[in-house]
């Protein structure tokens, strides 16, 4: 039985550098561990050896300023290709050149590393912003990662479009645009559905295309870097707030790959 076309992929992106800004693709490889290439380096604070994350912006707020890409395309069963780094000046720096931990140093006003592949027990700080709603009030905690990644909780994060609406609906003076998320995939749901979507996806299965099929195992819950500035996006409290108020700060769902293959932009998705 052919199951309905619950929507389809409209933006897919990738996360080469943690915490960094990344890149929108028209097409990717889906792996078990993610998108080909995403979250596959972050920066490494040497004196503690925790992943640097924007989650604690006291001290990483300006990795946000940075972008990374892949040169090329990443291929299955290939060597990554090589990583480059635009700076916030607009300088463009190599993940392979020797000095690019003292550039990024510099950068950041710390010491790092640039780091792959992850630590076998990675952790990292995230800052909880003193609001309702949240698991903690302005503290720092130390969070543990996935094993051997430098992934928050889980390989893929998909958004809905109708999530975005919602939200904007719910506070017009903030603006909600998707890379305040950093989702890996956004799905514009058919039949014009709105509210929080997605969160009825939570313990299906979804189908991407003809290949990809994956597990949406969890809602996704939402932390202070959404409110930080990025780009011409202002530093505005009020987004993680309205997430917190209207859908327990969550936006969006985790997923985990059950089977892999080429994810493309226009891709039909379906509930199997």
């Amino acid at each position: 039985m052919v199951s309905a076309v619950i929507g389809s992929v409209v933006s897919l992106c990738r996360y080469p550098v943690k915490s960094m800004m990344g890149e929108e693709l028209n097409a990717a490889d889906v792996t078990e561990r993610g998108l080909l290439g995403d979250r596959a380096y972050a920066l490494i604070d040497p004196p503690t050896g925790k992943v640097a994350s924007a989650k604690n912006p006291r001290k990483w707020e300006k990795l946000l300023d940075c972008r990374a890409a892949f040169v090329e395309p990443p291929r299955s069963g290939q060597p990554l290709p090589a990583l480059r780094i635009t700076l916030p000046d607009g300088g463009i720096v190599s993940g392979q050149q020797r000095d690019v931990g003292q550039i990024l140093s510099r950068v950041l006003g710390r010491e790092v590393v640039l780091g792959a592949p992850a630590p076998k027990t990675p952790s990292l700080e995230e800052y909880w912003p003193d609001m309702d709603g949240l698991a903690h009030r302005d503290t720092v905690t130390d969070e543990p990662m996935p094993p051997e990644t430098f992934f928050d909780l889980a390989v893929i994060h998909l958004l809905t479009t109708a999530t975005i609406d919602r939200l904007r609906e719910l506070y017009p003076q903030g603006r909600f645009e998707v890379r305040r998320f950093r989702p890996n995939i956004v799905v514009a749901p058919a039949l014009g559905e709105t509210g929080f979507v997605e969160d009825g996806w939570v313990g299906r299965t979804v189908a991407i295309g003809d290949e990809v099929r994956l597990s949406i195992t969890a809602p996704c819950p939402r932390c202070v870097m959404t409110t930080l500035p990025q780009g011409d996006l202002p530093r505005d409290p009020g987004i993680l707030h309205t997430a917190a108020k209207h859908n327990g700060v969550n936006v969006g769902v985790y997923a985990a790959v059950l089977r892999g293959g080429t994810a493309r932009r226009g891709d039909s998705v379906r509930l199997v």
